[in-house]
C-alpha cells in the first residue's frame, strides 16, 4: 500500500493518479483511494463517479487494470450503525440499549470515529488481495497524521476503560447483555488492530510526502518526517513538485539556420516561402516542427515562451509575427508593433528579457530548495518531478507524466538536477521499531537502552512521560504511546539524549520488583 501525503495543493492527487497508472502499465491491478474528504480523484482522472444519496460508494472502472474509489467516511458511519442497531436490536433480546433512538449523524462529532472507518475500509480492501497495488490519496498532512494516530489512540483508551481480561469475563459470563457488548467491542479491537498493524507494517505500507520547491516546505518536510519516524511509518521519498525545468540554450541572433536556402547559398527559395509571395514561415516553428524562436531565445514546443501562452504544437501557421501576445519582434526583423509586448529588440540578447530573468531567478531559488532539502532529509530520496506546463488532466496526460516512474513503483523523475544529482543511492534502511539492547553492568546494576529513530525539528518540543508499562514520546507536534519491552518494564527511566537523528532512553532496574 503506497500512501500520498502533503499539504494541500502541492499536487498530491495527481502524482498518485500518475504512479497508478504507472503500475498498471507494468501490469499489476491497481486500486485508487481516496481518504481526502475533498475529493479530486474524479477531477484529475476526467471521470464522473456515480453518488447515490444514503448509498456507499463503491470502486469503479476507469481504465483496464485501474480502479477507483472515493471513501466517504459519512456514509461509511450511517452504513456501519445501521448494522449495529440490527444486530442489537435482535427480536426477544433486552440488551437495555436504544440506539435506536441516535441518528448516525450525532456521531460525526466523536473524535476519531469517521476516520477509523475510511481506515477500515481500506484494510478490507488489502484483506481481499483482489489487487496487486492499493494507491491511497491522502488528506493534507495534519488531518492524516491524526488519522494514522486514531487506531492507537482508540485502543489505549479502551485498554484502560475496559481491559481485555475484564471483556474475555464478560464473554464467557451469563449476563447476555454485556457478554453481546463484549463480544461486539472485541470485534472492534480486532478490526482496529489489524488496521494500526497495517500502517506499521513497513514490508506492506510506505509514504512517499509530496511537496512544493518553496521554502516553507522544508519545515513542512521535515516536520512530516519527524511523525512519519515517531508513528513508525515508513516514509519512502520526498516529491518535490511543479520545478520548472532547464531553457535551452540562446539562439544567436546572426546563427545560420542549415535548413534555409537562401543562407546556404542553394536553390531558389521555395515557392509558398515570404519571398515568394506567400506567407511567411517562421524557421523552428509549429510550421517546420522544430522548437519556435522568440527572438533569438528557443522555446520547446508545447512550452510556454517568456511571459507568454504556450507555443502551438499543431498546423497553425505564423503569418508576419511569431505572437502579439508574446511582444514577438517582426519575422522580416523589424520593430515590434504597437501593443505587442516588450521583448528586446533583434540584436538583444534574450536573458536580459524580465520574464526570462524571473523565469532564471524563480529555477534558481527552486534548485536552493531541492538542496536544502537533500541535505535535512537525508537519508531519504528526494526526487524531482518536473513542471509539465498545462495541468495534466485525464488518463492521456497522467500517462505522459508517469513515465516518471520506473517499473518497480519508484518515482525517477524527469532528469537530475544539475550539481545536485539524482536520490541518494546505497543508504541503508532506516528501521522504525525500537531496539533495545543492555548497555553496562550485571543484575541490579545493569542499564539498558531503548533506542528509536526520531529526527527531531525542534528539540525543545521533546518530551517523555511514563505511564504504567508504556512510555510515551512526544515531538514537533506529535505523540505516541509505545508499549516498552518486558525487561524494561521492571526498570525506571535514568534518563535521554537526543544522539543525531536517534532518541536513547536509559533504564536502570527497579530493585524492588527486579528478580534476585
Amino acid at each position: 500500500m503506497e500512501l500520498f501525503v502533503g499539504k494541500g495543493g502541492v499536487g498530491k492527487t495527481t502524482l498518485a493518479c500518475a504512479t497508478a497508472v504507472a503500475h498498471v502499465r507494468s501490469g499489476q491491478h491497481v486500486l485508487l483511494a481516496s481518504l481526502d474528504q475533498a475529493h479530486s480523484l474524479g477531477d484529475a482522472l476526467g471521470f464522473r463517479f456515480p453518488h447515490d444519496p444514503g448509498a456507499v460508494p463503491g470502486v469503479a472502472t476507469v481504465a483496464p487494470g485501474l480502479d477507483v474509489i472515493e471513501i466517504d467516511s459519512l456514509a461509511l458511519l450511517e452504513d456501519r450503525f445501521r448494522e449495529v442497531v440490527r444486530m442489537l436490536s435482535g427480536a426477544g433480546h433486552n440488551h437495555g440499549v436504544d440506539l435506536a433512538s441516535l441518528d448516525p449523524a450525532e456521531l460525526t462529532g466523536l473524535p476519531g470515529v469517521q476516520e477509523i472507518l475510511a481506515l477500515l475500509e481500506i484494510s478490507q480492501f488489502v484483506e481481499d488481495e483482489e489487487w496487486d497495488v492499493i494507491v491511497v490519496d491522502c488528506p493534507p498532512s495534519a488531518d492524516m497524521l491524526r488519522i494514522i494516530t486514531a487506531p492507537d489512540t482508540l485502543l489505549g483508551y479502551l485498554e484502560r476503560v475496559w481491559p481485555a481480561h475484564a471483556r474475555t469475563l464478560s464473554a464467557i459470563g451469563t449476563d447476555l447483555r454485556r457478554a453481546v457488548l463484549a463480544t461486539t467491542v472485541e470485534r472492534i479491537v480486532g478490526a482496529v488492530a489489524g488496521v494500526r498493524d497495517l500502517l506499521a507494517d513497513r514490508k506492506r505500507t510506505g509514504a512517499r510526502l509530496v511537496t512544493g520547491p518553496e521554502r516553507v516546505a522544508v519545515a513542512e518536510s521535515t516536520r512530516v518526517r519527524s511523525a512519519a519516524a515517531l508513528l513508525g511509518l515508513r516514509l519512502d521519498a520526498v516529491l518535490v513538485n511543479k520545478v520548472l525545468p532547464p531553457l535551452p540554450d540562446p539562439v544567436p541572433d546572426d546563427a545560420a539556420v542549415p535548413d534555409d536556402p537562401a543562407v546556404s547559398g542553394g536553390p531558389a527559395v521555395p515557392e509558398g516561402s515570404a519571398l515568394s509571395g506567400g506567407p511567411a514561415v517562421v524557421e523552428g516553428s509549429a510550421v517546420s516542427g522544430g522548437p519556435a524562436v522568440l527572438d533569438g531565445f528557443a522555446v520547446p514546443r508545447g512550452h510556454r515562451g517568456p511571459g507568454g501562452p504556450a507555443v502551438a504544437d499543431g498546423p497553425e501557421a505564423v503569418r508576419g509575427s511569431v505572437s502579439d501576445d508574446v511582444g514577438a519582434t517582426s519575422v522580416r526583423g523589424g520593430p515590434p508593433a504597437p501593443g505587442t509586448g516588450d521583448l528586446p529588440p533583434p540584436g538583444t540578447s534574450a536573458a536580459s528579457h524580465p520574464a526570462v530573468r524571473w523565469y532564471f531567478n524563480r529555477r534558481s531559488e527552486q534548485l536552493d530548495v531541492i538542496a536544502e532539502l537533500r541535505r535535512r532529509m537525508a537519508p531519504t530520496p528526494v526526487v524531482v518531478v518536473g513542471h509539465t506546463g498545462p495541468e495534466p488532466v485525464g488518463l492521456s496526460s497522467l500517462s505522459a507524466l508517469s513515465y516518471d516512474v520506473d517499473a518497480s513503483g519508484e518515482w525517477v523523475g524527469t532528469e537530475p538536477v544539475p550539481m545536485l544529482g539524482s536520490a541518494a543511492e546505497g543508504v541503508p534502511a532506516v528501521t522504525g521499531e525500537p531496539m533495545v539492547g543492555l548497555e553496562s553492568g550485571t543484575g541490579v546494576h545493569s542499564v539498558y537502552t531503548l533506542r528509536m529513530h526520531l529526527p527531531v525539528v525542534d528539540s525543545s518540543t521533546l518530551r517523555l512521560g511514563r505511564v504504567e508499562d508504556d512510555l510515551i514520546v512526544g515531538a514537533d507536534g506529535t505523540r505516541r504511546r509505545l508499549r516498552l519491552a518486558p525487561v524494561l518494564r521492571r526498570c525506571t527511566v535514568d534518563g535521554a539524549e537526543l544522539d543525531g537523528d536517534h532518541l536513547i532512553v536509559r533504564f536502570r532496574p527497579d530493585p524492588q520488583v527486579w528478580p534476585q
